[in-house]
């Protein structure tokens, strides 16, 4: 009896350390890492049968609302809230259309704002029979009709509440009618007047605004929607999102205003835009602080493989300059960056990407997903084993002996089950796994283990309490939600231990003669580099955009204002650091 008790207490302490290592090791992580990591709805939108069922949301606002962070997408049933912007609790909610019908819907594209102390919500509608809904305690689940029926409708709406406590919406989701604006009684929701124009767009004139994945589709306009409005030293600055949001030009514009129903002037280049990397797109967003008063951006990422409209969502840095420039940092976007902190001295650690195309083994190999899908830096391709068991695995090699800070699980949809819609509540939806690290890929150290876990973690990604030193990562499943086990993304981070690039040299801009929108960009290639950071804007101080371009040495560039000059620099990337950037020069 004595021992066995003994033995008990042993598991007790030792069960006990194990929460507190865990408890620890989630309090201490201070980055994150695009896709953000939430359990995303496994899509209702129709015609989805010829690829299967895939997990997508899109069109994203956050609120910060008595200091918590709420998040409301498109077609999730319900909206998630954190505390920290790094763990996000998903809330269930069915918003009743009307009210007191019994009848619901999806939120789509929805709007959400603050009046006073009650946070409000209104989803997409071309009618007039979609409630306003508002809340004090939403943490709580706790809500009620503020609008029954919201008169003049909307699609894409967004709102905003001035200094003066005034109350605006905007609205617009066209290829062909413009953005409108309007003021709205804030106690009655009926308009102030009629809705104006805000901005239609002019991709004659600003190459990012042209249709299509290459800005090059002559039988389509671009789309105009996703409005978002951000108040910052008595300036107004309106966001919208354009051309498309299956391409990965996706962008957030800007306008900038001295009243919030305009006249406004277009900004050349977008907010927010992401062409290049493992995550791309960064369009129809919102904007807002944290509890440090720091501005973020939030957007639309796009996959389009599954679907069209199959997308994820990402988190930039944001602000404004000294000359009250607005900004947002996706450079190295998809990256581990810094959480929200007091300062801003740095936006990211110094981690790199270390097993760009990298050799890889696995376990089994389904068809033609082969396993340097998982590490090509493309959230489009994906390696998927035979299998979901327990067992499975996937290993990528380093190619020496590195400093590992963090990994990112990014997993793909392959074969989900068909009853799998929205959000499975029959506790099955979940991943486990295990991180193991070696350095001669023959003595194993677990670096992670969550063969216990019961979230649902797609876009999974583990901040290591401490650094290792290692060659080898495996990736090990355990369980599945639904389908086989299947990675777009292993990406591992940290440094080679290594030289850094040189700069790059013989860097020329080309810009077309007739097309002043577009120009030819070339270097000579880095010889131990993978990719570059272009970076570019219509001030030499200020090259606010960047484009990520991996194993290349050329890029044609179509995003430009035909209207102005340019400024542009490039630097080298490898997994040891970046090299300097080259001096900025000026394209006319």
């Amino acid at each position: 009896m004595t021992r066995k008790f003994k033995i008990n207490f042993r598991l007790l302490i030792f069960s006990f350390s194990l929460f507190l290592f865990s408890s620890l090791s989630l309090a201490q992580q201070k980055t994150y890492c695009n896709p953000i990591n939430i359990d995303y709805g496994y899509t209702p939108i129709p015609n989805f049968s010829d690829w299967g069922r895939h997990r997508a949301t899109a069109d994203p606002v956050v609120v910060n609302y008595k200091n918590d962070y709420y998040l409301f997408s498109t077609n999730q049933w319900g909206y998630w809230w954190s505390s920290d912007m790094l763990n996000w609790k998903f809330i269930s909610k069915k918003f009743l259309r009307p009210w007191n019908t019994g009848t619901y819907d999806e939120l789509c594209a929805p709007a959400v704002g603050i009046i006073g102390d009650t946070m409000i919500v209104f989803g997409s509608t071309y009618t007039s029979k979609f409630t306003i809904w508002g809340s004090t305690d939403p943490k709580a689940n706790k809500w009620f009709p503020i609008v029954d029926s919201f008169d003049i409708g909307g699609w894409d709406p967004s709102f905003f509440t001035d200094d003066d406590g005034r109350l605006y919406m905007y609205n617009g989701s066209s290829n062909k009618f413009p953005m409108y604006g309007i003021e709205l009684n804030r106690k009655t929701f009926q308009p102030i007047g009629t809705r104006k124009e805000m901005y239609l767009l002019e991709p004659w004139r600003y190459g990012w605004q042209r249709f299509g994945e290459h800005m090059d589709n002559t039988f389509l306009d671009p789309f105009i929607e996703g409005s978002h409005m951000t108040k910052y030293n008595g300036k107004y600055y309106l966001q919208y999102g354009a051309p498309g949001t299956e391409f990965s030009g996706y962008a957030d514009g800007l306008l900038v205003g001295d009243d919030p129903l305009g006249p406004f002037t277009a900004m050349s280049d977008p907010l927010s835009m992401k062409l290049g990397g493992y995550v791309r797109g960064a369009g129809h967003g919102a904007t807002f602080q944290d509890n440090n008063k720091n501005y973020w951006h939030i957007s639309t990422t796009v996959v389009s493989v599954k679907n069209t409209f199959e997308r994820r969502l990402g988190i930039w840095p944001a602000g404004f300059d000294q000359d009250g420039v607005m900004w947002c940092n996706t450079s190295f976007g998809d990256y581990p960056h810094y959480l929200p902190t007091s300062s801003r001295n740095e936006i990211r650690p110094n981690w790199f990407l270390l097993n760009y195309n990298k050799p890889v083994q696995v376990s089994s190999t389904m068809g033609g997903y082969v396993p340097n899908n998982a590490v090509d830096e493309l959230a489009k391709t994906y390696w998927s084993a035979t299998s979901a068991n327990k067992g499975e695995y996937i290993q990528t090699d380093l190619g020496n002996v590195s400093t590992v800070n963090a990994i990112q699980i990014n997993y793909a949809d392959q074969d989900v089950a068909d009853d799998h819609l929205g959000k499975i509540n029959g506790g099955e939806q979940y991943h486990q796994y295990k991180l193991s690290s070696s350095v001669d890929g023959k003595k194993w150290n677990v670096l992670v283990d969550k063969s216990k876990n019961k979230t649902d973690v797609p876009h999974d990604y583990v901040e290591l309490e401490k650094p290792v030193q290692a060659r080898f990562i495996k990736l090990e499943n355990i369980h599945m939600p639904t389908g086989k086990f299947a990675i777009s993304g292993l990406r591992v981070f940290g440094n080679g231990n290594g030289a850094k690039p040189e700069a790059v040299k013989n860097f020329i801009v080309l810009r077309t003669e007739k097309d002043k929108r577009s120009a030819f960009i070339k270097w000579r290639p880095v010889d131990n580099a993978f990719a570059y950071n272009i970076y570019y804007g219509t001030h030499p101080d200020k090259l606010y955009t960047c484009i990520m371009v991996h194993s290349n040495n050329e890029y044609w560039m179509k995003a430009m204002d035909s209207q102005k000059a340019y400024y542009y620099s490039i630097e080298a990337i490898n997994e040891n650091g970046v090299s300097e950037r080259t001096a900025v020069m000026k394209v006319e």
